[in-house]
């Protein structure tokens, strides 16, 4: 699993990582951890997307969420797509992540629901799981006034955002809920196993450390016991990974969860899952933020959103 000659970091994206440093981890506490995130700059993208923010019920209270309709939406229903941050839990929002709905909405051609769900350490597991499960419940149920179709729903996510898409599509599946079409899971955190090659190789990657996953996570399952942890927490854990749906795995070379991201898929395609596997060589975790800047990266988002696109089509 390891790629001991991996190519370097990408040209591009070492200058630009250069001249805007941004590392994420926990130093100052949560609050401090997001505004360091609220603040990177942030170019709008496709202005064109229409977009409109509502609140559905969740178990915590009211959930915000962000609505973009993609630019070909017309009179008939068109394919829905949830969006999950990523943030460790901890951090990002609905504006840190508006760019990245747009793409998406743009890319997939699908209605996008980019989901606001409560953070860590505040709300540990299970609230961001309730949150998006919530909302994808939600979205589900109303398709039809959002002129979207309820049969091409989609999920989708970074990092941990990554994980609760797909712990979604394993409550769909179990809990007879609403069917789960696609799974677009960029660099997600899946088994949190962190004796994989990448867990070490990577350990004081750019933008994402080794400790910092451990800081996240730790705020994220305050209370759990992770060495029985249950699905909904790390989705690797599940017992049976038969008839979950199709998906698309995006890792990056210079990740430590880049070998978590390709035993997860490993997982579903022992289970018969039809999986595809991209690993991003040049690339570092978060890589989604750097497309249209760093053309490694538009390159490799442009490849899962049309993975996205021909599943939902």
């Amino acid at each position: 699993m390891s790629v001991p000659d991996k190519p370097p970091l990408d040209a591009i994206l070492q200058k630009v990582l250069e001249a805007v440093p941004f590392q994420l981890t926990t130093d100052g506490g949560p609050e401090a951890a997001r505004a360091r995130f609220r603040d990177l700059p942030r170019p709008p993208v496709h202005q064109e997307v229409r977009v409109e923010d509502r609140t559905v019920d969740g178990p915590g209270g009211p959930i915000p969420i962000r609505l973009y309709w993609p630019p070909e939406a017309g009179d008939a229903p068109v394919p829905v797509a949830m969006f999950f941050h990523g943030g460790g839990w901890v951090v990002g929002d609905l504006d840190s992540y508006d760019n990245d709905a747009r793409r998406h909405a743009v890319g997939s051609g699908a209605l996008v629901v980019s989901v606001e769900y409560r953070l860590a350490p505040e709300h540990p597991y299970p609230a961001a799981v309730d949150d998006v499960w919530a909302a994808t419940r939600w979205v589900a149920e109303h398709a039809a006034d959002l002129g979207a179709d309820p049969t091409r729903l989609a999920v989708a996510g970074d990092s941990a955002g990554g994980n609760l898409a797909a712990v979604v599509a394993q409550l769909a599946r179990d809990t007879s809920g609403p069917p789960i079409a696609f799974q677009l899971l960029w660099y997600p955190a899946t088994t949190w196993d962190t004796s994989l090659p990448s867990f070490t190789e990577n350990a004081d990657a750019p933008i994402l450390s080794l400790d910092a996953v451990a800081d996240f996570s730790r705020w994220y399952a305050k209370g759990q016991d992770l060495g029985n942890p249950p699905a909904t927490l790390v989705p690797g854990r599940a017992t049976d990974f038969a008839e979950l749906a199709p998906a698309y795995v995006a890792v990056a070379g210079h990740d430590p969860l880049r070998d978590d991201g390709i035993r997860y898929a490993e997982l579903l395609s022992a289970a018969g899952v039809p999986v595809e596997v991209h690993n991003a060589e040049t690339l570092v975790h978060g890589y989604l933020g750097y497309a249209g800047v760093v053309p490694a990266a538009t390159d490799a988002v442009e490849r899962g959103l049309g993975a996205l696109r021909r599943a939902l089509a």
